[in-house]
């Protein structure tokens, strides 16, 4: 299925359905039967039934592990709302592709591949290893007019659909978003405030740890940003497109092909969570299959958490992103299909329940 058109989106958003809950109550009844006290392993035991309802069965596999790291520039960059310059996400790119970003150590840390895919760097990278999908190098400046347009906004969501689809047909059976991009916190937080209806000044952290008078400006930036594109803030995909990023647009993307085909999908921090929450409005079911990792230090995600009534897998005050949440989380993931899978009954251990 290729995505160029509201009704190439329409289409893939039909195709979501719900877990198997029946699935989920057998592989409770397993769990309570493991040696151990009912609900001993707390969450990692809803981790495990959340899994055997996604896959259908009460002996999950969770297949390769495969982190996507969505790399892109951002327009309002030029406002000076990050501590660094733009040309970090190419540099960062070129780490990633090596092996030496934070990413690349939790993944090999927990057994996962990192795929690293240009979806809007505003450089030409040649490197192997890299996937090269550029929708456009950059957004445009959200503070200044729309980021993308809705064409662009739904080609960047293709990228993430196509890059997810190779990676389940590859035997991944989970997934992590991750993302690189300098300034990436403006739009996300823009895209907080809009589709959760919060205050700019609630959503707003200090992304790669700017000063107290850079905060101030960015906050400002989003604010104009919200009211020069009010007429295009209608529905979840206009609304990507007028404040988003290609690479938030391919973790929508990526997430809604990842429910679609029934896998689950960890979500990153702050920036990830945006794109999940474009995924989470367009259709309700995506809930189903989201592992969210972690509450970033972000001060925003704590609202996020609260807002939709999720909880994250760990709180560790990360705000690094590119997706060493993900990785993090997928251990704990698999640690509880570990537990359904190999931990043995009181009927074939012989003890007494």
């Amino acid at each position: 299925m290729s995505l160029t058109t509201r009704d190439d989106l329409a289409a893939l958003l039909k195709e979501i359905q719900p877990v198997n809950r029946q699935v989920m109550e057998q592989a409770q009844a397993r769990l309570d039967n493991l040696t151990k006290p009912k609900g001993s392993l707390g969450e990692l035991e809803v981790l495990a039934r959340r899994i055997c309802g996604i896959q259908a069965t009460v002996r999950p596999d969770l297949g390769r592990k495969v982190i996507l790291t969505f790399a892109a520039d951002h327009g309002v960059a030029a406002e000076g709302v990050s501590s660094v310059p733009q040309d970090v996400t190419r540099q960062m790119v070129y780490n990633f592709l090596r092996g030496g970003a934070g990413v690349n150590v939790l993944a090999r840390h927990v057994g996962a591949e990192v795929w690293v895919i240009d979806v809007g760097v505003a450089a030409e990278i040649n490197e192997e290893g890299l996937l090269s999908r550029k929708v456009k190098p950059g957004t445009a400046n959200l503070s200044q007019g729309p980021a993308m347009s809705i064409d662009e906004a739904l080609q960047a969501i293709g990228v993430g659909v196509q890059t997810a689809r190779e990676a389940i047909n590859n035997g991944a059976g989970i997934l992590g978003t991750g993302e690189m991009g300098i300034a990436n916190t403006t739009p996300a937080a823009a895209l907080f405030a809009a589709l959760l209806d919060v205050r700019v000044e609630e959503i707003t952290g200090r992304g790669t740890g700017i000063d107290d008078a850079t905060l101030n400006h960015k906050i400002e930036v989003i604010k104009r940003g919200l009211a020069i594109n009010k007429e295009h803030l209608h529905g979840s995909l206009a609304t990507l497109a007028a404040l988003g990023g290609f690479e938030i647009a391919a973790i929508c993307g990526m997430i809604l092909e990842c429910a679609r085909r029934r896998v689950a999908v960890v979500v990153d921090g702050f920036i990830s969570s945006a794109g999940a929450l474009v995924a989470l409005q367009l259709a309700e079911n995506v809930a189903d299959y989201c592992f969210f990792s972690h509450m970033s230090a972000e001060q925003g995600h704590r609202i996020f958490f609260e807002k939709l009534g999720l909880s994250p897998i760990l709180k560790l005050d990360m705000r690094l992103g590119e997706g060493t949440g993900a990785a993090l989380a997928m251990g704990i993931i698999e640690a509880g299909v570990k537990i359904i899978n190999e931990m043995a009954t009181f009927a074939e251990a012989g003890v007494s329940a």
